[in-house]
């Protein structure tokens, strides 16, 4: 319950920071000037996949429907020639990923939610991508994860975070943040958004996680009632045939007197 209250909660934030940082970054004319996480190094090549999944296991599926999509992702990419990249927040990410995409894997967080997703932990994962990004080791970042619905639903989201993408609109303005006015903005945009990006990165990382962090708890607790369930089930066949054989042993040593009797 405290892991959904906290996912719940961080939506409207993380929702309006990308609004702002979308309104920001239409009011630049000259996109050559805009900063590199927004505007792109101008080539798609090599793409960094954040792979978010637990540490444990017992969760039914939540950690196979994050690999299974990373995994088709990747054969897509270098399909098409890229090259993949993988960071891995988790160590299940890790161990089922390694099989096929040791050489892929740049790094491993371990840990992350293990006591509540602290916005800590996701600032030094949005560190070590930033990282990379500036020293040119990547185009494109997507983060790969379960967006948490409900205990028993929980939907595999793949959200590009670099360069930024501005949310989808429906025409709700209030929901993307869009302004409906023109703006000054002291200082200019450009430094603005220079210094909002990053942070944007890391907010956007941290809905992720927590995101994560719900949808995990909510499978262990639908996959361990299930295994409760059908343990209560299997003890109840277990003890139906055990009375039923101990039955027919007790009827069969009772024919067996019977018939002895009868004999002498």
């Amino acid at each position: 319950r405290r892991a959904q209250e906290g996912a719940e909660a961080a939506r409207p934030y993380a929702q309006r920071m990308e609004g702002m940082v979308a309104a920001i970054g239409a009011s630049i004319g000259d996109p050559t000037g805009a900063p590199k996480m927004l505007a792109g190094t101008g080539s798609d090549n090599t793409h960094l996949l954040v792979a978010c999944t637990a540490d444990r296991g017992l969760c039914g599926g939540f950690n196979g429907t994050i690999v299974r999509e990373v995994r088709r992702v990747a054969r897509k990419l270098k399909s098409d020639g890229k090259t993949v990249k993988i960071l891995c927040v988790g160590k299940k990410a890790r161990d089922l990923l390694r099989r096929d995409f040791k050489a892929d894997i740049v790094e491993t967080f371990e840990g992350i939610g293990r006591r509540g997703v602290e916005y800590e932990q996701a600032q030094s994962v949005a560190d070590k991508i930033t990282e990379m990004f500036e020293a040119g080791e990547f185009d494109i970042c997507t983060v790969i994860f379960n967006r948490f619905q409900s205990a028993m639903t929980q939907i595999v989201t793949n959200q590009q975070i670099i360069p930024f993408q501005p949310p989808e609109t429906d025409g709700d303005k209030e929901k993307t943040g869009g302004p409906s006015a023109i703006y000054l903005y002291e200082p200019e945009e450009q430094e603005i958004l220079a210094d909002l990006l990053p942070r944007n990165m890391a907010v956007q990382l941290f809905q992720a996680l927590l995101e994560s962090s719900a949808s995990e708890h909510g499978a262990r607790m639908t996959a361990m009632d299930s295994a409760t369930r059908n343990a209560g089930e299997m003890i109840d066949n277990l003890t139906l045939t055990y009375n039923r054989t101990r039955q027919a042993f007790i009827t069969k040593e009772l024919i067996e007197i019977i018939s002895g009797a009868e004999a002498v």
